[in-house]
């Protein structure tokens, strides 16, 4: 990896804005792709995302703002893809750009739905890039607080550790800090994992339960994270650590997470498309559901949490009786 990698940050939202103000910390220049000409314009000119993080001040002097992936691509050497996962494919596709020899990073919190697989594997399985040039950006830390300038803390996954330090130095900040870990699938897993969680959690508070019963489903969450994980990619690590459940514990608690507000929403009875309509940002834990249900029925995990948002949300079963279930489940 060169001394001074050429940085770009693929997404429009509200953690790919994140991330971008994060750089700008360090860098002096950043490549910018989005779909949106509109925004990208109203950055140029007003300093700021119309959409997502208005608060956040951004400095278009800093930035190479694009709407043509190919050019960013073509143009930078370490890629981070902030695209929310159900879109990913859709953008890629768009690629005439190879993306061999490029470092890739996601920082998407979820899993791409056509292939059922997290992100670090599906650009390995399906764009042949070396795990070594595969890295993971993950929590415990919302977009929101970065706006703010909050403290807040990031764990950089590599199998290559020098990638993974230099990325965390590019990071880092009086209001962010990082921390790295070679555990690439399982921080990428527990990631998308506790976007469900917080799924249920939301629909346990939009039923109407305590916060007594909301810290059994948080303990429960974690265990059930573990054995998970374990069963699709066994090595050694600390579930206790902060890139799992201090993650979960800030996505599940959190009035900013907006898996814990889609739940929420369900809960007081919303439909999943009124939910979804309702919303003006994905939420990721809606489509991980789906995959990880299917992943755990053929390694035989124990999953009474996923089971029961599963059924909420893909079979139609009613909320209140499913998540009546559950309370005998867990404890």
């Amino acid at each position: 990896m060169k001394n001074q990698p050429k940085v770009a940050v693929l997404g429009g939202g509200s953690w790919a804005t994140a991330i971008v103000k994060m750089l700008s910390e360090n860098l002096e220049n950043i490549g910018w792709y989005m779909r949106s000409v509109y925004v990208s314009e109203h950055i140029k000119i007003n300093k700021h995302n119309p959409n997502y993080l208005s608060s956040a001040e951004l400095h278009p002097a800093q930035l190479d703002l694009s709407n043509d992936i190919n050019e960013i691509v073509f143009n930078y050497d370490v890629l981070i893809f902030a695209i929310p996962s159900a879109f990913l494919t859709l953008e890629l596709d768009k690629l005439t750009e190879s993306l061999e020899n490029k470092i890739i990073f996601s920082a998407i919190k979820g899993i791409v739905p056509e292939y059922g697989l997290i992100v670090g594997e599906y650009f390995y399985e399906k764009h042949n890039i070396p795990y070594k040039n595969i890295g993971v950006i993950t929590g415990p830390c919302h977009a929101e607080e970065v706006a703010m300038e909050r403290l807040s803390y990031l764990t950089i996954a590599c199998q290559d550790e020098e990638k993974a330090v230099q990325i965390g130095g590019l990071l880092k900040s009086r209001y962010i800090r990082t921390k790295v870990s070679d555990d690439i699938i399982g921080t990428e897993y527990a990631a998308m994992l506790k976007n469900i969680f917080a799924i249920a959690a939301g629909i346990a508070h939009g039923l109407g339960y305590g916060d007594n019963f909301q810290s059994v489903l948080m303990s429960n969450a974690i265990r059930e994270m573990k054995r998970f994980i374990r069963k699709v990619h066994k090595m050694k690590r600390n579930i206790n650590n902060s890139a799992y459940l201090g993650d979960l514990l800030v996505t599940g608690y959190s009035t900013f997470s907006r898996n814990r507000m889609f739940g929420n929403m369900i809960g007081k009875g919303y439909t999943v498309k009124s939910a979804m309509l309702e919303m003006s940002m994905v939420a990721e834990g809606y489509y991980a559901t789906e995959s990880a249900y299917k992943i755990k029925e053929q390694n035989g995990a124990r999953t009474p949490i996923i089971n029961a948002v599963f059924a909420v949300l893909y079979q139609g079963k009613d909320a209140k009786q499913t998540f009546k279930e559950l309370t005998r489940l867990i404890n």
